[in-house]
């Protein structure tokens, strides 16, 4: 079984990869400037005894999805029965202070690629009356933020658009799920300050900082071969901060 993880060189993607790995899952990775960091990757899922590739593109640039798909097919000889979508970036500012550009380019990264790789990857899973799509939210898609408007509403985006390619594609053999991450250590995170880290955690229950790896489990619930029975559903893990 072959999956395709994007944004998958570092943080929560590259956790992702190892989990499939260790599941004994072919892995595509995917990486659109993080080169070094990829092939570290790559290195390390093949000592896990599976297949892999690395690829360079721009998912939200639709003439690179098609080439994307394409490699990866040409490379494994097989098409993608499970596509996590977990590119994004963040242009955070206040909405009186956001630039149009900065809200295009969110929208682009997060939302509009996961269109573009979704309908790319869904041909052949109807084929197969197989599939498992799995889309990395954000608790803001849920309950939004102060100065992530554009962030929110593209993660907000994802949870609804999963929702409509779960009713859609249901009868076909195809779920599609949503994993909503709380406050996760990544690099993003680690520039926090002490007392904003600090101020976040008095809101998490479990009074600890999330894992990628936590993210990771929970993707590789909803990329179960078993779980059939489970889609259209988000999974909130965020020690319980939104509950």
């Amino acid at each position: 079984m072959l999956a395709l993880v994007t944004g998958a060189a570092r943080g929560i993607g590259r956790a992702i990869v190892l989990e499939l790995a260790r599941n004994k899952i072919d892995v595509a990775i995917n990486y659109n400037s993080s080169s070094e960091a990829a092939k570290l990757l790559s290195s390390e899922v093949e000592k896990l005894g599976v297949k892999t590739g690395i690829f360079q593109a721009n998912v939200s640039d639709r003439d690179q999805v098609l080439k994307l798909f394409a490699d990866v097919k040409k490379l494994f000889g097989e098409s993608i029965a499970i596509l996590v979508n977990n590119a994004g970036i963040t242009r955070d500012n206040l909405l009186m202070r956001m630039k149009p550009e900065d809200w295009h380019d969110v929208i682009n990264s997060n939302l509009n690629s996961v269109f573009y790789c979704t309908k790319e990857a869904i041909r052949d899973m109807a084929k197969a009356k197989f599939g498992r799509i799995i889309s990395i939210s954000s608790v803001v898609g849920l309950v939004g933020n102060s100065g992530q408007a554009n962030y929110a509403a593209s993660k907000a985006g994802i949870i609804a658009f999963t929702k409509s390619v779960a009713r859609e594609y249901a009868s076909r053999g195809i779920t599609a799920n949503v994993v909503a991450p709380g406050f996760i250590e990544t690099n993003m995170t680690q520039v926090l300050k002490d007392d904003v880290k600090s101020g976040i955690l008095q809101s998490v229950p479990v009074g600890r900082i999330g894992s990628p790896e936590d993210v990771a489990r929970a993707v590789m619930f909803f990329a179960n071969e078993c779980n059939s029975y489970v889609t259209g559903q988000v999974l909130a893990v965020d020690g319980g901060m939104t509950m």
